[in-house]
Order: structure tokens, then sequence, then C-alpha cells
């Protein structure tokens, strides 16, 4: 495992959690191999190997050899097995699963303009099988992946941005195909807690960055990275002003942890560190000071990318008061976070 993922693992298994939920238990992950989700799955089996919890983790993945190339150092876990499925279909798994982690989500903008479609499949019918899942099942935890795009475009004079502060989405915007399809999952869940008391919890991510994001996402922070580690200067394609909520991914994953385990049935959570809030040229010249000696710069250009999609969600700062009062707190500042990234694909 590579050193970096390693510390981060620990760390998050340090966190102060009833960890020992998990003994003995059965967990399906869809969207297994990605990003946010792996990190999850790797601090199950990093709890089996150091405490022997003996559980077993299912992922669901569209790509079965993307998996294991991902999880290609814990492929020995007899804990660990794979489910080839597109979560929008009928789910293919006929045991019994005591915890249910919904993350398969098409989440890069790159997306939005080439399959809309699949974008909102995946977070609507996806929720709904996984929840029929969990009611059939009798399971005692569903965590929800939702988006900081719920929130649409919230008023200027709104800084802080709570779990409550819902702003416009233009519904005949085909780019509203995640936010709007998001929103329809969280009352999904919703509605199966209300009409069959299934028990789920929902997440909203912030911008999340850390080793393993792919660097050709689409997202201004992981071109960022891309640009410092291929020691090429960071390109703006406007004049940087838009402000974003990044969020190191152990701390995130440790959020989304404390939700699972601590959290009320039928609330949402914010993930994010208020103090990582920057505005996209502020987090560029952070990231070329970082490495003076590269001698690096932050240029600006007109944008001639006629598939561009231009984001409809503005953002603040994300309220983490009720996520805090369930006793998390991020520890990594973007420099702290940015470096330990740029680390994980430089050495």
């Amino acid at each position: 495992m590579n050193p970096i993922v390693k510390e981060d693992i620990e760390s998050i298994i340090s966190q102060p959690l009833d960890w020992q939920r998990f003994r003995g238990k059965r967990v399906l992950i869809s969207g297994a191999g990605g990003f946010l989700p792996a990190y999850m799955v790797e601090t199950l089996l990093m709890l089996n190997r150091t405490q022997g919890m003996d559980c077993e983790i299912i992922g669901l993945v569209r790509n079965l050899e993307k998996a294991k190339a991902r999880f290609n150092h814990w492929l020995d876990s007899p804990e660990l097995s794979f489910v080839v499925a597109d979560v929008a279909e009928e789910i293919p798994v006929d045991v019994r699963c005591d915890f249910i982690i919904h993350a398969a989500s098409q989440a890069s903008p790159r997306f939005y303009g080439t399959d809309p479609i699949g974008t909102m499949t995946a977070n609507m019918f996806g929720t709904y099988h996984l929840l029929r899942c969990a009611h059939e099942w009798g399971s005692e935890g569903f965590l929800l992946f939702s988006s900081g795009d719920v929130y649409g475009q919230v008023p200027a004079d709104r800084v802080s941005i709570d779990e409550s502060g819902y702003g416009y989405l233009d519904i005949l915007n085909f780019r509203s195909c995640y936010g709007e399809s998001k929103r329809a999952a969280e009352t999904m869940l919703v509605s199966f807690l209300k009409q069959f008391n299934v028990p789920g919890v929902i997440v909203r991510p912030s911008h999340t960055y850390g080793p393993g994001m792919a660097l050709d996402d689409g997202r201004v922070f992981a071109d960022f990275v891309r640009d410092i580690v291929k020691r090429q200067n960071i390109i703006l394609y406007s004049d940087g002003s838009a402000v974003r909520p990044f969020c190191y991914l152990s701390d995130a994953v440790a959020g989304y942890f404390t939700v699972l385990l601590k959290g009320e049935s039928g609330q949402a959570y914010n993930v994010a560190n208020p103090d990582g809030v920057l505005s996209i040229r502020a987090l560029a010249e952070l990231l070329v000071g970082m490495y003076p000696e590269l001698g690096l710069k932050v240029e600006c250009r007109n944008r001639h990318d006629s598939n561009y999609i231009p984001s409809q969600v503005s953002f603040g700062t994300p309220n983490i008061e009720r996520l805090a009062r369930l006793g998390w707190s991020p520890h990594y500042s973007p420099r702290e976070g940015f470096e330990r990234t740029i680390n994980y694909y430089t050495n």
C-alpha cells in the first residue's frame, strides 16, 4: 500500500467511532472502485487486518478489471468480492447485507453533456433499487452519497450554507441532470424511511481531493494537480473568482463513516472543510507557490472548448455544525492536503 494512503487509512481508523458495529457484518458498496468509496473499502479491509473484524465487503462495480487494479494489494483478502452491475438495473446480489453504501454516480462534469440520462439513472434508479434491497434485507444502515449540487444557485448574501439552504436549479437545463437527480435520490431515501422505516442517512460531499483521484477528471482541482505533477503552468480559463470548498480525502471519509455510524435517519450532513474555501485563482496560486523551484506560473486564457458546461451551482462556505455535533472535524489545511496529494503522484 502506498505509504500516504496507509497513513490516511490509519488516521480514519483512529477516529473515536463504534467500529465494532462492522464486526461479522456484510457491507455492500456501490461504485466501490470510485475515488471516494474506495477509501471506505480500504478502511473496512484494514479493520479486518488489524482488528480481526471479519467484515465482508461486496463491491458493486461497472468495470471488474479497473476495480481489481484499484485494489490490487487487497485481492488476496477473502473478505473482498466484486459484483459487476449497473445500479440503474436490478441488483444481482442474493445475500443479505447489513449495511449499504450507495456511492455509484457519474460525478464528473464531463459526463453531464455526453451521458445526462446515465447520470440521472444511477442517482435515481440506483437509489431506488438499493433502498428496496435495504428494505427486503432489514439492513441496519444505508448511506447515500449526495452532493453540494443540491443547493443550486444560493443567493450571494447567504455566505454560510446549512443543510436547508436550497437555491434555484433550472430543471429544463440538461446540466441539472446531476443536481436534480441527487435531490430526487434524497427524497427517495426519506420516502423509504417514512413508508417502510428503512434507516438511511445522507452525506453531501464538498469538492474532495486526494490520492487516487483521476487527474483527467475535468474538475479544476484535478487539472491543477496534474499540471504540478507534469511541471507545467496552470491555465485558468476564467478570472478565477469562483469560490469552491475543498476537503482532503481522509478527512472526508472519516466524516462519511461518522454519518453512517452516528447520523440521524433521514438527515443530510455537509462534509466539508470551512477553512478550505478558496477561489479557483487562490488555489492555483497556492499550488504554484508551494513549488517555487519548478518556476511555474498561473496563466489566464480565453476558453475555446465548445464542450465546456458551466455549473449552475454557486458555492459559499458549507456549514458543518450538524456533523460537528457528531464529533467530526477536518484536520488538513489545503496546503497540507494538496502537498500529500501531489506527493502521492510524484513519489
